[in-house]
């Protein structure tokens, strides 16, 4: 056996890799198209030939963690294995890259770089899901529900001063609201020729309730009198949803997270600043205290 002082390093690469190579076969069984099994099984199936080559030099055998496999498998079917693997090959490469100066004395070293390109490259070839083609209609209901809410219970917030009145009067909004902007999502696509108006004004209605469900929630949750506080959650639960949101679409669409995420979060708690300004003229202005 080779022997070679970073064996800490290549045992991090090795595990990364058969981390890899697992979920890629994990993978592989649950898509249903058989081009893109056969793509991920033969990727899997470097990965495991790359685990091999760095075992030579950490002088380890390693086996997949079954919990890490079980956690991305789960995210898979939640978010979309095209997030999911599209986030492991960023993991493989920064790990590579991480510690290219201490293996560069391995001869195989260019060839399992070369390979990353491949794969990534293969990837984006096939990848094609689905639930990525109505990316634009969540963004629209996402993003709407955080403009309108936030202004909403931020203009609540001060006219009516109680959490429980104004959680009712948020939800109110953004059931109607979501109602609303599904009926014009569907319109708006039919009208445009769009075979599948249906599922993208489900996918723009089910990403405006969901929003507006977790902006109302710690109004539900405050006492009566913790409208400010209530309200303070809410706008980070705002700029957290932004984030996560934008960082799922920075991994899988490969688009750029810093911009989009302080345009959204510009406009979002824009909106709710001057809507709490117009709450504090009208409570004044009508002289109505509820």
């Amino acid at each position: 056996m080779e022997k070679n002082p970073n064996t800490s390093h290549f045992k991090i690469l090795q595990q990364q890799e058969i981390d890899g190579a697992a979920l890629y076969r994990k993978i592989a069984m649950l898509t249903k198209n058989e081009n893109e099994r056969e793509t991920l099984l033969a990727i899997s199936d470097d990965e495991y030939k790359h685990a091999a080559i760095f075992e030579k030099y950490s002088g380890c055998k390693l086996e997949a963690r079954r919990f890490r496999l079980f956690c991305y498998t789960l995210a898979a079917r939640i978010l979309g294995y095209t997030f999911v693997i599209k986030l492991l090959e960023r993991g493989e490469e920064l790990g590579i890259k991480a510690y290219e100066n201490q293996i560069t004395q391995i001869p195989e070293l260019k060839q399992i770089l070369d390979e990353e390109e491949v794969h990534e490259q293969e990837l984006l070839d096939m990848l094609d899901e689905e639930r990525l083609h109505y990316v634009g209609d969540m963004v629209l209901g996402m993003n709407d529900a955080l403009v309108e809410l936030t202004g909403a219970l931020a203009g609540y917030t001060f006219a009516m001063q109680n959490t429980h009145v104004i959680a009712m009067a948020g939800l109110i909004t953004g059931i109607s609201a979501t109602l609303s902007m599904a009926a014009s999502g569907y319109l708006s696509s039919r009208e445009a020729g769009q075979k599948n108006a249906a599922k993208s004004a489900a996918y723009t209605g089910i990403a405006y309730l969901v929003t507006v469900a977790l902006l109302i929630i710690p109004h539900l949750l405050s006492p009566v009198d913790r409208y400010f506080r209530a309200l303070i959650i809410t706008l980070v639960i705002a700029v957290a949803i932004i984030a996560l949101f934008n960082f799922y679409i920075s991994v899988a669409k490969s688009r750029p997270f810093k911009r989009n995420f302080f345009i959204m979060s510009g406009i979002s708690l824009g909106v709710a600043v001057i809507s709490f300004a117009v709450g504090v003229i009208v409570k004044n202005v009508l002289g109505i205290d509820l």
